[in-house]
Protein backbone atom coordinates (compact mmCIF):
# COMPACT_ATOMS: atom_id res chain seq x y z
CA UNK A 1 0.00 0.00 0.00
CA UNK A 2 1.22 3.50 -0.83
CA UNK A 3 2.45 5.39 2.21
CA UNK A 4 -0.42 7.53 3.44
CA UNK A 5 0.32 11.26 3.86
CA UNK A 6 -1.83 11.43 6.98
CA UNK A 7 -0.41 14.76 8.09
CA UNK A 8 -2.36 16.49 5.31
CA UNK A 9 -5.86 15.24 6.12
CA UNK A 10 -8.69 17.70 5.51
CA UNK A 11 -11.63 17.75 7.94
CA UNK A 12 -14.87 19.49 6.95
CA UNK A 13 -18.21 19.78 8.79
CA UNK A 14 -20.98 17.62 7.34
CA UNK A 15 -24.21 18.81 8.90
CA UNK A 16 -24.55 19.11 12.67
CA UNK A 17 -23.43 15.60 13.61
CA UNK A 18 -20.74 14.48 11.19
CA UNK A 19 -17.41 15.45 9.65
CA UNK A 20 -15.93 14.45 6.31
CA UNK A 21 -12.26 13.44 6.19
CA UNK A 22 -10.22 13.40 2.98
CA UNK A 23 -6.53 13.12 2.12
CA UNK A 24 -5.53 15.87 -0.33
CA UNK A 25 -3.10 14.47 -2.89
CA UNK A 26 -2.64 14.79 -6.65
CA UNK A 27 -2.65 11.01 -7.20
CA UNK A 28 -5.95 9.15 -7.00
CA UNK A 29 -4.27 5.90 -5.93
CA UNK A 30 -2.65 7.66 -2.96
CA UNK A 31 -5.91 9.32 -1.90
CA UNK A 32 -7.76 6.01 -1.97
CA UNK A 33 -5.14 3.86 -0.26
CA UNK A 34 -4.54 6.55 2.37
CA UNK A 35 -8.19 6.87 3.35
CA UNK A 36 -8.51 3.08 3.73
CA UNK A 37 -5.42 2.97 5.94
CA UNK A 38 -6.60 5.94 7.99
CA UNK A 39 -10.02 4.31 8.45
CA UNK A 40 -8.37 1.25 10.01
CA UNK A 41 -6.34 3.48 12.33
CA UNK A 42 -9.37 5.55 13.33
CA UNK A 43 -11.49 2.47 14.06
CA UNK A 44 -8.71 1.04 16.22
CA UNK A 45 -8.84 4.21 18.33
CA UNK A 46 -12.49 5.25 17.98
CA UNK A 47 -13.05 8.47 20.01
CA UNK A 48 -15.81 8.92 22.56
CA UNK A 49 -19.16 9.81 21.01
CA UNK A 50 -18.48 8.47 17.51
CA UNK A 51 -21.54 6.55 16.26
CA UNK A 52 -20.54 5.34 12.80
CA UNK A 53 -17.79 5.55 10.19
CA UNK A 54 -18.86 5.39 6.54
CA UNK A 55 -16.19 4.73 3.92
CA UNK A 56 -16.19 6.43 0.54
CA UNK A 57 -13.79 5.80 -2.31
CA UNK A 58 -11.73 8.83 -1.28
CA UNK A 59 -13.39 9.99 1.93
CA UNK A 60 -14.44 9.00 5.42
CA UNK A 61 -17.72 10.23 6.92
CA UNK A 62 -17.53 10.21 10.72
CA UNK A 63 -20.92 10.45 12.43
CA UNK A 64 -21.09 11.40 16.11
CA UNK A 65 -23.59 12.06 18.86
CA UNK A 66 -23.67 15.87 19.43
CA UNK A 67 -24.98 15.27 22.97
CA UNK A 68 -21.84 13.30 23.88
CA UNK A 69 -19.12 15.13 21.98
CA UNK A 70 -18.54 18.20 19.80
CA UNK A 71 -17.29 18.65 16.21
CA UNK A 72 -14.06 20.27 17.39
CA UNK A 73 -13.33 17.28 19.64
CA UNK A 74 -13.84 14.85 16.76
CA UNK A 75 -11.69 16.98 14.47
CA UNK A 76 -8.96 17.15 17.11
CA UNK A 77 -9.00 13.35 17.42
CA UNK A 78 -8.82 12.96 13.63
CA UNK A 79 -5.85 15.30 13.31
CA UNK A 80 -4.09 13.76 16.31
CA UNK A 81 -4.41 10.28 14.80
CA UNK A 82 -3.28 11.62 11.42
CA UNK A 83 -0.09 13.03 12.91
CA UNK A 84 0.99 9.74 14.44
CA UNK A 85 4.01 8.36 12.66
CA UNK A 86 4.38 4.57 12.51
CA UNK A 87 5.37 3.40 15.97
CA UNK A 88 3.96 6.47 17.78
CA UNK A 89 0.87 4.56 18.88
CA UNK A 90 -0.41 1.02 19.22
CA UNK A 91 -1.27 0.22 15.62
CA UNK A 92 -3.49 -2.80 14.99
CA UNK A 93 -2.55 -3.93 11.49
CA UNK A 94 -5.30 -5.80 9.69
CA UNK A 95 -4.32 -8.78 7.59
CA UNK A 96 -5.43 -8.50 3.96
CA UNK A 97 -7.78 -11.32 3.00
CA UNK A 98 -7.83 -12.71 -0.53
CA UNK A 99 -10.82 -14.08 -2.40
CA UNK A 100 -11.18 -16.16 -5.55
CA UNK A 101 -14.73 -15.51 -6.75
CA UNK A 102 -16.12 -18.03 -9.26
CA UNK A 103 -18.10 -16.28 -11.99
CA UNK A 104 -20.18 -17.45 -14.95
CA UNK A 105 -19.63 -15.05 -17.84
CA UNK A 106 -22.21 -15.43 -20.63
CA UNK A 107 -24.99 -13.43 -22.24
CA UNK A 108 -27.62 -14.67 -19.78
CA UNK A 109 -25.70 -13.98 -16.56
CA UNK A 110 -24.01 -10.95 -18.14
CA UNK A 111 -26.53 -9.14 -20.37
CA UNK A 112 -24.11 -6.22 -20.84
CA UNK A 113 -21.10 -8.38 -21.65
CA UNK A 114 -21.28 -7.94 -25.42
CA UNK A 115 -22.01 -4.20 -25.34
CA UNK A 116 -19.15 -3.55 -22.90
CA UNK A 117 -16.78 -5.56 -25.11
CA UNK A 118 -17.79 -3.45 -28.11
CA UNK A 119 -17.33 -0.25 -26.10
CA UNK A 120 -13.75 -1.08 -25.09
CA UNK A 121 -12.98 -2.64 -28.50
CA UNK A 122 -12.46 -6.21 -27.35
CA UNK A 123 -14.06 -9.51 -28.21
CA UNK A 124 -16.30 -10.86 -25.40
CA UNK A 125 -13.77 -13.61 -24.65
CA UNK A 126 -11.00 -11.01 -24.45
CA UNK A 127 -13.10 -8.91 -22.08
CA UNK A 128 -13.64 -11.90 -19.78
CA UNK A 129 -9.90 -12.62 -19.87
CA UNK A 130 -9.08 -8.99 -18.97
CA UNK A 131 -11.55 -9.02 -16.06
CA UNK A 132 -10.11 -12.31 -14.82
CA UNK A 133 -6.57 -10.90 -14.97
CA UNK A 134 -7.55 -7.78 -12.99
CA UNK A 135 -6.77 -7.68 -9.28
CA UNK A 136 -9.53 -5.91 -7.38
CA UNK A 137 -9.16 -4.19 -4.03
CA UNK A 138 -12.25 -3.55 -1.89
CA UNK A 139 -12.41 0.23 -1.47
CA UNK A 140 -15.61 0.37 0.58
CA UNK A 141 -18.83 -1.42 1.40
CA UNK A 142 -21.66 0.23 -0.47
CA UNK A 143 -25.41 -0.12 -0.15
CA UNK A 144 -26.45 -3.43 1.49
CA UNK A 145 -22.75 -4.07 2.23
CA UNK A 146 -21.90 -4.60 -1.45
CA UNK A 147 -18.12 -4.63 -2.04
CA UNK A 148 -17.11 -1.74 -4.30
CA UNK A 149 -13.69 -2.42 -5.80
CA UNK A 150 -10.90 -0.65 -7.65
CA UNK A 151 -8.59 -2.35 -10.12
CA UNK A 152 -10.48 -3.05 -13.35
CA UNK A 153 -7.87 -3.10 -16.12
CA UNK A 154 -9.44 -2.48 -19.53
CA UNK A 155 -8.40 -0.35 -22.54
CA UNK A 156 -10.74 2.40 -21.28
CA UNK A 157 -13.32 3.25 -18.61
CA UNK A 158 -16.76 1.64 -18.86
CA UNK A 159 -19.81 3.89 -19.08
CA UNK A 160 -22.86 3.29 -16.91
CA UNK A 161 -26.13 2.35 -18.56
CA UNK A 162 -28.22 5.23 -19.90
CA UNK A 163 -31.31 3.41 -18.57
CA UNK A 164 -30.77 1.52 -15.29
CA UNK A 165 -31.92 -2.07 -14.94
CA UNK A 166 -34.79 -2.42 -12.49
CA UNK A 167 -34.09 -5.89 -11.07
CA UNK A 168 -30.61 -7.40 -11.07
CA UNK A 169 -30.08 -10.86 -9.57
CA UNK A 170 -27.97 -11.34 -6.43
CA UNK A 171 -24.40 -12.32 -7.22
CA UNK A 172 -24.33 -10.17 -10.35
CA UNK A 173 -20.84 -8.95 -11.26
CA UNK A 174 -21.11 -5.33 -12.38
CA UNK A 175 -18.57 -2.84 -13.71
CA UNK A 176 -18.43 0.91 -14.35
CA UNK A 177 -15.47 3.25 -14.84
CA UNK A 178 -12.50 1.28 -13.53
CA UNK A 179 -14.51 -0.22 -10.65
CA UNK A 180 -16.41 -3.44 -10.01
CA UNK A 181 -19.12 -4.35 -7.54
CA UNK A 182 -21.05 -7.51 -6.61
CA UNK A 183 -24.83 -7.25 -6.15
CA UNK A 184 -25.74 -8.82 -2.77
CA UNK A 185 -29.55 -8.74 -3.13
CA UNK A 186 -32.05 -8.27 -5.99
CA UNK A 187 -32.39 -4.63 -6.94
CA UNK A 188 -31.91 -1.89 -9.54
CA UNK A 189 -28.58 -0.68 -10.88
CA UNK A 190 -27.07 1.52 -13.56
CA UNK A 191 -23.83 -0.50 -13.56
CA UNK A 192 -23.09 -2.85 -16.48
CA UNK A 193 -23.79 -6.50 -15.66
CA UNK A 194 -21.17 -8.86 -17.11
CA UNK A 195 -21.53 -12.11 -15.11
CA UNK A 196 -22.74 -13.76 -11.92
CA UNK A 197 -21.25 -15.71 -9.04
CA UNK A 198 -23.16 -18.57 -7.40
CA UNK A 199 -21.84 -17.57 -3.99
CA UNK A 200 -23.81 -15.69 -1.35
CA UNK A 201 -22.06 -12.35 -0.81
CA UNK A 202 -24.05 -11.06 2.17
CA UNK A 203 -25.89 -13.25 4.68
CA UNK A 204 -27.70 -11.23 7.34
CA UNK A 205 -28.43 -14.40 9.35
CA UNK A 206 -24.72 -14.73 10.20
CA UNK A 207 -23.05 -12.88 13.12
CA UNK A 208 -20.69 -11.41 10.50
CA UNK A 209 -22.87 -10.84 7.40
CA UNK A 210 -19.84 -10.38 5.13
CA UNK A 211 -16.40 -11.96 5.09
CA UNK A 212 -14.61 -9.05 3.38
CA UNK A 213 -13.77 -5.44 4.16
CA UNK A 214 -11.89 -2.45 2.77
CA UNK A 215 -8.38 -3.38 1.69
CA UNK A 216 -9.17 -7.01 0.90
CA UNK A 217 -8.31 -8.40 -2.53
CA UNK A 218 -10.60 -10.24 -4.96
CA UNK A 219 -10.11 -11.92 -8.32
CA UNK A 220 -12.85 -13.25 -10.55
CA UNK A 221 -12.35 -16.83 -11.75
CA UNK A 222 -14.38 -17.83 -14.85
CA UNK A 223 -16.33 -21.07 -14.41
CA UNK A 224 -18.88 -22.94 -16.50
CA UNK A 225 -22.55 -23.22 -15.58
CA UNK A 226 -22.05 -26.84 -14.53
CA UNK A 227 -19.11 -25.89 -12.31
CA UNK A 228 -21.14 -23.08 -10.76
CA UNK A 229 -24.05 -25.44 -10.09
CA UNK A 230 -21.70 -27.90 -8.39
CA UNK A 231 -20.38 -25.13 -6.13
CA UNK A 232 -23.86 -24.12 -5.00
CA UNK A 233 -24.77 -20.86 -3.28
CA UNK A 234 -22.25 -21.15 -0.47
CA UNK A 235 -21.17 -18.15 1.59
CA UNK A 236 -18.14 -16.38 0.08
CA UNK A 237 -15.03 -17.04 2.19
CA UNK A 238 -11.39 -16.04 1.73
CA UNK A 239 -8.86 -18.45 0.32
CA UNK A 240 -5.89 -19.67 2.32
CA UNK A 241 -3.27 -19.13 -0.38
CA UNK A 242 -2.26 -16.14 -2.48
CA UNK A 243 -4.38 -15.55 -5.57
Amino acid sequence: MTTAPFGTVAVEPFGDSAVMVTVPHAEQAVRRSAIVAFRDRFLAHRPHGVLDVVSGLESLLIEFDPLRTAPEHVEYAVRLLARWAPGDGPELPRAVREFAVPVVFDEETGPDLVSVAEEVRLEPAELVEAIAKSTFTVALLGAAMAPMMDGLELPGPVRRRAEPRTDVAPGAIMIAGDNAIIQPFPGPTGWRVVGRTPHTIVDISRPDPVSFGPGDVMRFVPVTRDEAAALGAGFLLPVEVSL
